[in-house]
Formats: structure tokens, sequence, C-alpha cells
């Protein structure tokens, strides 16, 4: 019996934010398709603009499982995950064993297929790596700009960094990704239909 399945489905009772005060809560799993379908289209625009063939399914699937480990380990804020070097590195190697631990709960023979989405040490997936951290830094901005809609000023801070940080990563698709999709998260419903 395999409770990788189980266990993944526990993604949705795991919270983000959770030092700041949310009007509407914001799950793992909401999160993870979020970024999925974001990663996806950052590798899209790039392969029609550069003509190269990344994997823009791979991607995705890297945005699906990218915080799966999340279920054991909880979502450790991130004022605290990064506060200094040897946080990092012991919440790095805490996410490890988590990851382990999960992949460890499928057959046998499915193991290093999902141990290399987990654990995401698969060098080939070096090149997807970072479009999969920008797109997991839109699906931020966009909670942020989410928040801020509702009139909660609590996000705002965090949108101004987050928007700071996207920009320093100089990912021409996530730069156009910020004047081409994220404005639309700021219109209303009868605004984005019109």
């Amino acid at each position: 019996m395999s409770h990788f399945f189980a266990m993944l489905s526990r993604m949705k009772y795991i919270s983000r934010w959770g030092l700041m005060n949310n009007t509407n809560s914001e799950n793992i799993s909401e999160h993870s398709l979020q970024v999925a379908m974001f990663a996806h289209l950052l590798f899209l625009l790039h392969n029609r603009d550069t003509g190269d063939s990344l994997n823009a399914e791979r991607a995705a699937m890297l945005g699906v499982y990218h915080d799966a480990t999340e279920i054991i380990t909880g979502d450790m804020p991130t004022p605290v995950k990064y506060y200094n070097p040897e946080i990092i590195q012991s919440y790095k190697k805490v996410e490890r064993i988590a990851g382990e631990k999960l992949v460890a709960m499928l057959p046998k023979e499915l193991q290093s297929e999902y141990s290399d989405l987990i654990l995401a040490d698969n060098p080939s997936d070096s090149a997807l790596k970072p479009y999969v951290k920008a797109a997991d830094k839109l699906s931020a901005l966009v909670k942020c700009i989410e928040e801020i809609r509702m009139g909660n000023d609590e996000f705002r801070r965090a949108k101004e960094a987050t928007e700071k940080s996207i920009r320093e990563m100089k990912i021409p698709e996530a730069d156009r990704f910020l004047t081409e999709f994220l404005p639309s998260f700021s219109l209303t419903l009868d605004e984005q239909n019109s």
C-alpha cells in the first residue's frame, strides 16, 4: 500500500503566508497549481522567442511538486527561512529528508521518477529551475496584488520586494509576464471580461 498520493492530498491543509494577516487563505495546493501554469507559460514564451526546445511540460511538473515537502515541514515564513546562511542550509537538509520520506512512500518502481520531481536534483533540470523559481515568485506577487485589492495593506511591502526580486532575476519571460499578464490581476471580473 502506498501513502504517497494520500499525503499529497494534504497539500490543501498547508497554509501559506503564516505570519501575514490574510483576507483569503492560500494553501500550497492552490499555489502549486498556479506555479505550474506560470512555469509552463514562461517556457512556452522562452521557446518561442529563442527557438529553444526546453521542456515546458517538465517545468510545469516541477512547479506542481516544488513545495510538496511542506506537507511534512509546513510552510516556513520567508523572513525566517532566509534569515541567515545557517538556517538556509539547515532548512535545505530538512526539506531533503522530507522529500526522501515522501518518495519512499511510493512503490519502488516509481521512486526514481518522482524523486527527480520532488528532490529536484536532476542535472538535466538545471536550465528549468530558475524559471520555476520565477513562476513561484510570480505566484507570490499575484497573491500580494489580490490581498491589496481587498484593502489589505499588510502585503504592500511584500509586493514591492517580490516584484523587485523578479526583476533582479533578469528573466525576459518573467519581465514580459509583469507587463503583459500581471496587470489583469488588479482588475475586477467585469473589467477582465470587457
